[in-house]
């Protein structure tokens, strides 16, 4: 991509990279060199599709004795991704959502993360939640090529967060369950409010929107993204 550049050969981009850091020093907002020094987060914002975690052992339910997850294609973040294994899921008046993806690798609980129009459709009402707090969450069927299993809760609509690496939270002045906003623009510009930041050192700076949250606001065809405190 090329950049603009002024008729003295001086390169605008760069100068507004220089009025827009100074203009955040004066009013102390993130990205005022908190972090390691010289240190620039690379933001990524994904549109995280309706999908299913699941227990070893409801894996071997569904898919049979000793079954293993099969990756069809990796994640961003390192050692997650997207396997070869799809469900069915069955919501209240036998409502159905065909080849719902397994994401691995497996966890300690079965979770459903779906967008609000899937949740409608499924007739199922799901609360926004943060991955892992399923207490007191409406269940569903599975179904998979050799069983079922009947989850009792699990079914949620992901609360939208960032997953953050402890430099990418100094950065920005953030700790781990802060909330942030998230401006895009776009045709259908737009700016999320709590987005929750999930700090851990194993994890790459990441944004999670739902597919709602995503074509709402048209963010394939984004022009830019930026973390606000």
């Amino acid at each position: 991509m090329s950049m603009m550049t002024g008729t003295n050969g001086v390169d605008r981009t760069a100068i507004e990279q220089v009025v827009r850091q100074v203009v955040r020093q004066r009013l102390g907002l993130p990205g005022t060199g908190r972090g390691p020094a010289g240190y620039q987060p690379r933001l990524l914002v994904n549109i995280s599709a309706r999908h299913m975690h699941v227990t070893q052992e409801s894996l071997e339910i569904l898919f049979g004795p000793g079954a293993k997850l099969t990756v069809l294609k990796p994640l961003y973040q390192d050692g997650h991704f997207a396997s070869e294994q799809t469900v069915t899921i069955i919501g209240p008046r036998h409502r159905t959502i065909t080849n719902l993806r397994i994401l691995g690798p497996c966890r300690k609980e079965n979770q459903i993360e779906l967008a609000f129009t899937d949740a409608i459709a499924m007739g199922i009402d799901a609360p926004v939640r943060m991955s892992g707090d399923v207490q007191g969450t409406p269940g569903c069927i599975v179904l998979g090529p050799k069983g079922y299993i009947e989850m009792k809760q699990g079914v949620i609509r992901a609360q939208r967060h960032v997953h953050m690496h402890p430099d990418d939270a100094a950065y920005y002045g953030v700790k781990n369950g802060d909330p942030l906003k998230l401006r895009v623009q776009s045709n259908c510009p737009m700016v999320f409010e709590d987005v929750i930041a999930r700090v851990d050192p194993a994890v790459k700076l990441e944004v999670h929107l739902d597919t709602d949250e995503g074509n709402a606001c048209n963010l394939l065809g984004a022009t830019s993204v930026e973390l606000i405190k």
